[in-house]
């Protein structure tokens, strides 16, 4: 690691550690795992073909080992090694880089608690943990609006009698393009917001074809939030402060968007008073490493 890189583990509990190579605490000394992953390849092969067909594949398991040495009061920062690296917890390993405004994280497991050493007046760690989804994330989330008001409300004031005073306006696009950065295909969060009574919110895919459509009416306020991600689909309705889920309102031809590598184009849709309605993208980019 140079200078302006560190690594700061995380647990469940929102407990933290910092390693770096200019710590006064905890030396980071090696570092394995942060990029490269081992590719599951499945073939097929039938009688008297020459090699085999390739049927697809898929990423293992990250696997990330953290080595380092205690440099001050090693029984205090050896007992807050064991505490903070929990194996009954899970975390996430964040990785910084001022050079490059790099800020990711990925989700993780420790796979075996911290090795110490004794009788050393600087002890030395070793540290496994286990990624079982392997890819570094954005730690910050993006977030794309398709429709929504722009304020047009600004000082210095100057009314006059035949000119309006111009609160804001409607953004008229009902197109927007999401750009994954990333290098694979991510799951995205949909918010449909209602600002007055509109009929089964969607969303459409222009690359795809594929859309996303809720057989609900909304009322102003309400809104609804679709998850996309692999393992955690979800339709969460929001109401006065009360969620429901309803997942079963999806409409049985739609899809669970995702965002392709590059552009992605998406536009929005009601089966009445579109005016009514506002949408926002939120995604995270996923990474093969970092």
């Amino acid at each position: 690691m140079n200078r302006n890189e560190k690594i700061v583990f995380e647990n469940s509990k929102g407990e933290k550690l910092e390693f770096s190579n200019w710590t006064n605490t905890f030396q980071l000394d090696g570092l394995e795992g942060i990029s490269g992953l081992d590719n599951t390849i499945y073939t097929s092969k039938c009688m008297a073909q020459d090699g085999s067909s390739y049927n697809g594949s898929t990423l293992n398991n990250r696997n990330i080992i953290l080595q380092g040495t205690i440099l001050e009061n090693k029984n205090i920062n050896r007992a807050r090694l064991i505490k903070i690296f929990n194996p009954k917890l899970t975390g996430k390993l964040i990785f910084l880089d001022d050079t490059t405004n790099t800020l990711k994280y990925v989700d993780c497991i420790v796979e075996k608690a911290p090795t110490i050493t004794s009788n050393e007046r600087r002890p030395k760690f070793v540290i496994s943990l286990i990624c079982p989804i392997p890819y570094f994330k954005d730690y910050i989330e993006n977030k794309v609006n398709i429709a929504l008001w722009k304020p047009s409300f600004s000082f210095p004031l100057r009314p006059t009698i035949n000119k309006p005073i111009i609160m804001g306006y409607r953004e008229p696009s009902l197109i927007v393009n999401v750009y994954n950065s990333g290098h694979v295909t991510t799951g995205i969060t949909i918010e449909f917001l209602a600002t007055g009574t509109l009929i089964n919110p969607s969303l459409f895919n222009i690359n795809t074809r594929e859309f996303l459509k809720i057989n609900k009416t909304m009322v102003a306020g309400e809104k609804i939030i679709v998850t996309t991600e692999f393992g955690d689909k979800k339709i969460i309705d929001i109401l006065n402060n009360i969620e429901t889920n309803i997942l079963n309102l999806i409409d049985l031809d739609s899809t669970f968007l995702q965002l392709e590598c590059g552009d992605n184009l998406f536009r929005y849709d009601a089966d009445s008073n579109l005016e009514n309605l506002n949408v926002t993208i939120k995604y995270k980019n996923n990474y093969l490493g970092v």
